[in-house]
């Protein structure tokens, strides 16, 4: 994904395609833990400059795609 200069990015996961695989965990552990379960617990943050390309990869490499990385626009909604 792109990012546009004015934009973050949120990482967002589907917990009906999630399978707890834990790789997204072992990309990006700055971001991701897991809960007694292996599912992933996203922090509720952007996604820092500096591991934007983590989590780009994390993302990309998860087995059931549950994984997303998601644009937010600054100075968007009310």
């Amino acid at each position: 994904m792109a990012m546009r200069r004015g934009g973050t990015a949120r990482l967002r996961v589907d917990p009906i395609d999630c399978r707890a695989h834990g790789l997204c965990q072992e990309l990006l552990p700055e971001l991701v833990s897991l809960d007694e379960w292996g599912y992933p617990l996203l922090a509720d943050r952007p996604v820092p400059p500096e591991l934007m390309a983590h989590a780009r990869r994390a993302a990309a490499a998860c087995p059931t795609l549950a994984l997303h990385l998601l644009r937010e626009e600054v100075g968007t909604g009310t």
